[in-house]
């Protein structure tokens, strides 16, 4: 087994995969870089219809919503731990910080709308602490919106990138298809005010109960 340096890096450098998530077991799953490097899609284009005021996207990778959104007018953030995918989401004209979601954030507690897209729902590996931290970034009255597995999974591992010249560093990591992703939801203070599917990828819009 070979490990090397960021194949996530590599792979939005050449805006291409292959890339691969690999668990312990050997079994992966693709990553789909191309369409993470492209324009939005009809798919992006219905999360985009729903965000309000000011928007986070967290795991924002080369920050092709992003720069949809400031287009559209929102003030919006990026956050990414990828130095290469906020340096990308720069270059599209975004606004993007190199920052894990769990360390401070600009305008905490403020954001209008959040988004954990492009399967980020599982960053962490543990999707109701996730889902928690995500009620301290949002204003009491704001939405998050997150892209479920389209399979009906509920599952945590620790995982690696692979893109067939060797391994990244492991890191814990989460699935969960929509009623998975509405019971961790919940858990966290969220429930559930919407849902659709676009091309076979999965949506939950989530708000917080009014009091």
């Amino acid at each position: 087994m070979t490990w090397h340096d960021d194949p996530y890096a590599l792979a939005l450098r050449a805006g291409r995969g292959p890339l691969f998530m690999r668990r312990a077991d050997g079994g992966r799953f693709p990553l789909d870089v191309e369409r993470w490097c492209a324009g939005t899609d009809a798919a992006d284009r219905s999360v985009l219809a729903r965000c309000r005021g000011a928007v986070l996207d967290v795991g924002c990778g080369p920050g092709r919503l992003v720069a949809a959104l400031s287009e559209r007018g929102h003030r919006t953030l990026g956050i990414d731990i990828s130095a290469e995918a906020v340096a990308e989401t720069r270059r599209r004209g975004g606004m993007a910080l190199c920052r894990s979601v769990f360390e401070p954030i600009p305008g905490t507690g403020r954001w209008t709308t959040a988004l954990l897209i492009d399967g980020n729902i599982g960053i962490g590996g543990d999707i109701a602490a996730l889902l928690r931290r995500m009620t301290e970034l949002t204003a009491q009255d704001g939405r998050l919106i997150a892209e479920a597995d389209p399979a009906e999974v509920d599952e945590r591992h620790v995982v690696c990138l692979d893109d067939g010249g060797g391994l990244g560093a492991p890191f814990p990591w989460a699935r969960a298809g929509v009623a998975a992703l509405i019971r961790h939801a919940v858990t966290a203070g969220w429930f559930p005010a919407g849902e659709w599917s676009v091309a076979e990828r999965q949506f939950v819009e989530l708000a917080r109960p009014v009091h």
